[in-house]
């Protein structure tokens, strides 16, 4: 079976771990987590980073808070007088940018790792995909963080920037491929419309998963095989 859930936010690990649980989820399936398991609350998503590290059949896709996070890992270089000029304007507005988006907890929990650790966590989100390709319960998905921006069917999916995939707001009347089926997260469904406020929202060619647990809603973990949605 294979197994998708995106934009955690900082979400308990425990709380993760109950929910796969509670889909029989075990070392015999997949699961997909479509980007942003870090900033906003909590620990700032680093002990689920930390749990990630140690999966085999559990894949991170990049998503746009990490992205952010990595843009800004200067933060984490020692502090010398070098580095304190090395403050450009830019990277200062990377920084707030950063904060601004609710990337602080998770700073401050990784000043909190030792080195190597933090290196470690910094090494595995730099290798994070952008995107993938499934096929489950007969069907192909394609698997992404935000979507497609400036989408078009006869683009190529390595004609893409990585901010098309990481930061796109699809529209509602958005269509993308007709036979592989667009897995995405990154905006809440709630800005859809109040009515999807807390659920998937499901198109002829996409589904948004991001169900709002940034703000405070419950995840819903979807099982590609049969479409079957888990929550808490």
């Amino acid at each position: 079976m294979t197994y998708v859930i995106s934009d955690l936010h900082g979400y308990p690990l425990t709380e993760l771990q109950e929910l796969l649980q509670k889909a029989s989820f075990s070392e015999d399936d997949d699961l997909y987590i479509l980007g942003d398991v870090v900033d906003r609350n909590g620990d700032g998503g680093v002990e689920i980073l930390l749990w990630l590290m140690e999966q085999v059949n559990v894949e991170l896709l990049l998503g746009n808070h990490e992205a952010m996070l990595l843009a800004c890992d200067f933060v984490f270089d020692e502090v010398t007088e070098d580095h304190a000029a090395e403050m450009t304007e830019e990277r200062r507005a990377l920084l707030i940018n950063y904060n601004v988006n609710g990337g602080g907890v998770t700073i401050r929990e990784l000043l909190r790792l030792p080195i190597e650790t933090r290196l470690d966590i910094l090494d595995y989100l730099r290798d994070c995909r952008l995107y993938a390709a499934v096929t489950a319960g007969g069907r192909d998905f394609f698997l992404v963080h935000a979507g497609f921006g400036n989408f078009s069917k006869d683009r190529k999916l390595t004609d893409y920037a990585a901010d098309e995939l990481l930061w796109a707001r699809p529209e509602l009347t958005d269509r993308y491929y007709d036979d592989v089926h667009t897995i995405f997260g990154h905006t809440p469904t709630i800005a859809y419309g109040k009515e999807y406020d807390g659920k998937i929202l499901k198109t002829e060619t996409w589904t948004n998963i991001d169900c709002g647990a940034g703000y405070g809603n419950e995840p819903t973990l979807l099982r590609l095989d049969d479409f079957k949605e888990f929550q808490l």
